[in-house]
């Protein structure tokens, strides 16, 4: 197992690997429960039912868990977002309400990836996570608008993509304040603010790319 001052070891073996998913599951368990500012190894190990020096041996502290499970859950975000879209998008308008959507299903199935992302007690290394996952998203958004559309022109698009993913990160914030969870009328009003701002950069209509079958 490689040791990481951020996430702490990953684990390499198959015993090690389900352990550490374990304990994972676990600390999501008991962030729903009682928040990440009380949250401590010691309840990690009682929930996963494992000993103390089992949980220290995959993390040298909290943050280190929590760390580790906003990896876990920008991990499972990307993979979505690589997922070709079926059908294909007529307009990138589509891509933007699609990717939204598909977001929100998993986030609102996953409470504990809302708090640690929304949630008001945001580690500086959870932040900077967060901030990473959002800027490889951006460059995997920009690479699908290239698949389906011309974007030659579009010198700028990775860095518009970025912005409108704070936008929508924002929106959706608001909306777990008031309803621990994104409703569907601030899922609404997130590809709506998108939209607008990526239409103060892009035409209405981009010239569609014939896809290889």
């Amino acid at each position: 197992m490689k040791p990481d001052d951020r996430t702490g070891r990953q684990p390499q073996r198959k015993r090690g690997i389900l352990r550490h998913a374990r304990l994972l599951d676990a600390a999501a368990a008991v962030l729903m429960r009682t928040g990440d500012a009380t949250l401590s190894l010691a309840m990690i190990a009682e929930e996963a039912g494992v000993p103390l020096p089992s949980v220290y041996h995959f993390f040298p502290n909290r943050n280190a868990v929590l760390a580790s499970l906003a990896t876990r859950y920008h991990a499972d975000l990307a993979e979505r977002a690589r997922t070709p879209l079926t059908p294909p998008p007529d307009r990138w308008q589509d891509i933007i309400r699609r990717r939204q959507e598909s977001g929100v299903e998993y986030l609102n199935a996953n409470p504990a990836a809302l708090h640690l992302f929304m949630g008001a007690g945001v580690s500086a290394e959870v932040r900077n996570l967060d901030l990473q996952g959002n800027a490889s998203l951006a460059s995997v958004r920009a690479q699908e608008f290239r698949t389906y559309f011309d974007c030659s022109s579009l010198n700028d698009l990775d860095h518009w993509l970025a912005v409108s993913i704070g936008l929508m990160d924002g929106i959706w914030a608001i909306s777990w304040t008031k309803h621990r969870r994104i409703a569907p009328e601030y899922l609404e009003e997130s590809v709506n603010a998108v939209v607008a701002y990526l239409r103060t950069h892009l035409p209405e209509s981009l010239p569609r790319r014939k896809l290889v079958e």
